[in-house]
């Protein structure tokens, strides 16, 4: 079993509240959301894994399990074609849980007309394949969103 955390502080508002149709339908996979703290801010490994996709607003970390995990950070943000995020880690990367991965400025990506809410997704999963996903409330960063059995 894995265990998925929060690679951010904020609130869980679960995938059926994010403003795009891919992540609300879930057509990416089954997971959660979170509305992130607005400040300066690190987004973090979800998974202790490798790094097997990184661009400026998005990530996925493969676990030894073989499941993927998506951070994407903000909805729309490919758009801002890396203005304001800062990778720190290259891909192919062994990261661990809570590791600092990209460094991002959510209220930026606000100003900037995008949402800053960030689907955290299992990849290649069914809904039935996950424990119990936290889709309201405030979480720290490195809090469980869901587990994958």
């Amino acid at each position: 079993m894995t265990t998925v955390s929060s690679p951010l502080a904020g609130r869980a508002i679960g995938l059926a509240a994010v403003p795009d149709p891919v992540f609300s339908g879930a057509m990416v996979g089954p997971g959660t959301a979170i509305d992130p703290v607005r400040e300066s801010t690190v987004a973090v490994s979800p998974v202790d894994g490798v790094i097997v996709s990184l661009h400026p607003h998005a990530f996925v970390v493969v676990d030894d399990e073989g499941h993927g995990v998506l951070t994407h950070l903000g909805i729309d943000t490919v758009q801002l074609n890396g203005e304001g995020f800062e990778l720190l880690v290259s891909k192919g990367d062994t990261v661990s849980r809570g590791q600092e991965v990209v460094r991002w400025n959510p209220a930026a990506v606000e100003e900037a007309g995008k949402s800053p809410v960030c689907p955290v997704v299992a990849l290649e999963a069914t809904v039935e394949a996950l424990g119990e996903v936290t889709e309201s409330g405030e979480i720290e960063a490195g809090g469980t969103l869901f587990t994958w059995k």
